[in-house]
């Protein structure tokens, strides 16, 4: 062994009780010291020098050796020296260099103190220790300058620095403290330290700075946790309301968020929103996410200690990211409190870790990717090269969400031609979809004097606009550039996606032009091969619907779409759909056969049909909306009202909860019941 570094730890402290295991950003200073010391590249071991119990044990589960100091060598007049010759003793080692390493200096670079380290082996000095360069000008009680001349006042770049000592470590050659008894001998140099790392830790104002410090200091650092629970005003939101004349309330959140919660989930983490409000855009951001959330609570800390009981989880690998302090209570429970920056001063000040990224602008994201940077990749499955490929299917990423096995149900509310070319009616039916929870609405795109078969453009046709040909009929409904520029905009407003089925090559184009997420493809054009190429072409996200097809037509669309960001959709094309038609099982077909994710396309009428797809694995489901099933228009009979859609959702939902993950476990609930009603005979 070339290199030892001892730090001392007593358990007495003048200035504050047990100071060494006070904690700042959330590590108690005795691990913070030890865990610098360990990434010091030079040195070989770390020994902590200790009376006290609780000490030694934060020092062990930090990574550091634990000698055991008398009690003649404890005392407040004991010096550090004597800890250092103690341990050399105890351990019967004789290392080429010691480093003392003091508890109280809470910020301490590895790389400033490998450094010292070097010019110590290299002879370069005897002891080196860290200094902050300083310019002050220091005077005596009685008015007499000590460094400067008072009649002659130098300006502060034209004077040498001078060099503060901080305490933070001391590196010696063992040969010379122990022929010197004292840390202070032959070439003394200095290891400049930044002025940020120089504070010492005395009295309790001292600590309360280095806590302030703390999250501005400490580098980034992986969040390894099991679970993440987070506030939502303030934290997925910029803690701003925005309320219409009508008294809705609006906020403004990140949908870059999205995604990370989104891996987050796929990775084992899990995840919940607490908030002490009950309040249905809470309930809605949530749902969108497909994380589970408590309202209206009264005291979190003690919903949090419950719900950590019911989850079996840890408390010490499970972070609470907040921003006020109705916070502090559930923060003071976990190992990693988190705050966002913008936080409460006493927040950020209790707070493990201060995040860069407001409340709003993607502090959620940032919280997922630092727990992600944690945890082992997850290996991807291997993808299918074409139809008649088995496989576990990989979810395809569709904006800022994942669709596939696992995450949420993708709830898509068909609009289709139901606006009736009414961008009103759209905005509207749009406003039905966000208020039930779905992620998404879809549309549908031709270019009618292409779409329209010969035979039929000249049939009269009665509409709500008067009698006319039933292509005037389809010229009439089809939305252009400014009403879906104008959709484009009202959907991330309300936040949804928006996309469309094209009819036709010219409807893809128009499409991309927009920059849609992802192009849906309607069971009419699963063999209008054409129109697949130019699909493919775009590379977007692709969903097919397979309604009226053969497995032979699906597998050739396959071979030209590819499975890579391929997601399929059971569908029967009947309107409405009888249920002995609906064969469900065959999503389990789609799956198996060609490994991608497979959704449901539904006609019929009612929920039951689309609940059930769901338990059967069914990873998105798109179901036609109106306002009404009596408006005029083709597909309305077929379609669910508002009610029905919200209530679709909501059992979504409930059902994904009640899945479960299939391990046969005793639950928090029925323990009371199985104590009072279990028999055991023998």
């Amino acid at each position: 062994m070339r290199v030892l570094a001892v730090i001392p730890a007593r358990g007495g402290s003048a200035g504050i009780p047990l100071k060494n295991l006070a904690q700042v950003g959330g590590v108690p200073l005795v691990a913070r010291a030890v865990k610098a010391a360990l990434r010091a590249e030079l040195i070989d071991q770390v020994v902590v020098s200790t009376d006290h119990a609780g000490i030694a044990q934060a020092a062990r589960e930090a990574g550091a050796t634990v000698v055991e100091r008398p009690a003649e060598l404890s005392g407040a007049t004991a010096s550090s020296e004597s800890a250092l010759l103690h341990a050399l003793d105890t351990l019967a080692v004789e290392p080429e260099v010691v480093v003392l390493v003091q508890c109280t200096s809470a910020f301490i670079d590895p790389a400033d103190l490998s450094e010292a380290v070097r010019k110590v082996l290299e002879g370069e000095a005897d002891v080196v220790l860290s200094g902050a360069a300083a310019h002050a000008f220091l005077w005596t009680p009685g008015g007499e300058g000590i460094n400067h001349d008072r009649g002659e006042r130098q300006m502060r770049q034209d004077r040498a620095p001078e060099f503060r000592e901080t305490g933070a470590f001391y590196v010696m050659t063992t040969a010379g403290l122990r022929e010197h008894g004292h840390r202070f001998f032959g070439d003394v140099g200095i290891q400049p330290v930044p002025t940020r790392h120089a504070i010492e830790i005395d009295d309790p104002e001292d600590l309360e700075i280095v806590r302030a410090l703390a999250p501005l200091v400490d580098l980034p650092e992986p969040i390894d946790v099991d679970a993440v629970i987070t506030d939502f005003d303030g934290v997925h939101t910029d803690d701003r309301a925005y309320v219409d004349s009508e008294g809705r309330e609006m906020v403004l959140v990140s949908r870059s968020d999205g995604m990370g919660v989104s891996l987050l989930r796929r990775s084992g983490v899990k995840l919940l929103v607490m908030s002490t409000e009950q309040n249905p855009v809470v309930a809605a951001r949530a749902r969108k996410l497909g994380v589970p959330v408590l309202q209206g609570l009264a005291e979190k800390r003690t919903v949090l200690r419950d719900w950590l009981t019911i989850e079996g989880l840890d408390p010490a690998r499970v972070a609470y990211v907040g921003n006020d302090v109705n916070d502090l209570g559930p923060m003071s429970l976990v190992g990693w409190p988190v705050a966002v920056p913008d936080a409460h001063p006493s927040v950020r000040a209790a707070a493990r870790v201060v995040l860069t990224r407001r409340g709003g602008d993607g502090a959620v994201r940032e919280l997922c990717e630092r727990v992600l940077a944690a945890r082992p990749e997850l290996p991807e499955p291997a993808a299918p090269k074409a139809a008649l490929r088995l496989g576990s299917p990989k979810p395809v990423a569709i904006g800022d969400v994942l669709v596939g096995d696992g995450e949420p149900v993708y709830v898509i509310g068909e609009i289709g031609i139901n606006h009736n070319g009414d961008l009103d009616l759209a905005r509207q039916l749009i406003d039905v979809a966000a208020d039930a929870g779905c992620q998404a609405v879809k549309f549908q795109k031709r270019t009618p004097e292409i779409c329209v078969p010969l035979e039929q453009r000249s049939q009269i046709r009665q509409t709500p606009w008067g009698e006319m040909t039933y292509l005037e009929y389809k010229e009439r409904t089809e939305f252009g550039r400014d009403e879906y520029t104008q959709i484009a905009k009202y959907c991330d407003e309300r936040g949804l996606h928006w996309f469309a089925s094209p009819w036709d090559v010219p409807s893809v184009e128009f499409l991309e032009e927009m920059d849609v997420l992802v192009h849906k493809i309607a069971s009419a054009s699963v063999a209008d091969h054409e129109l697949l190429r130019a699909l493919a072409a775009t590379g977007k996200p692709l969903i097919l619907s397979t309604g009226m097809s053969t497995l032979s037509e699906i597998d050739q669309a396959v071979e030209i779409l590819g499975t890579d960001k391929l997601i399929m959709m059971h569908a029967t094309s009947t309107y409405p759909l009888p249920p002995e038609e609906a064969n469900l099982r065959t999503i389990t077909t789609l799956k198996e056969r060609y490994g991608v994710p497979v959704g449901y396309s539904g006609h019929e009428r009612g929920l039951q049909i689309s609940l059930a797809a769901v338990t059967l694995g069914a990873v998105t489901v798109e179901r036609h909306i109106t306002l009404d099933r009596t408006m005029w228009g083709s597909d309305h009979a077929a379609s669910l009202e508002p009610a029905g859609l919200e209530h679709l959702v909501r059992d979504i939902r409930i059902i994904e909860q009640a899945m479960g993950d299939g391990v046969k476990r005793v639950f928090p609930g029925e323990e009371a019941p199985k104590a009072r009603l279990r028999r055991v005979t023998v």
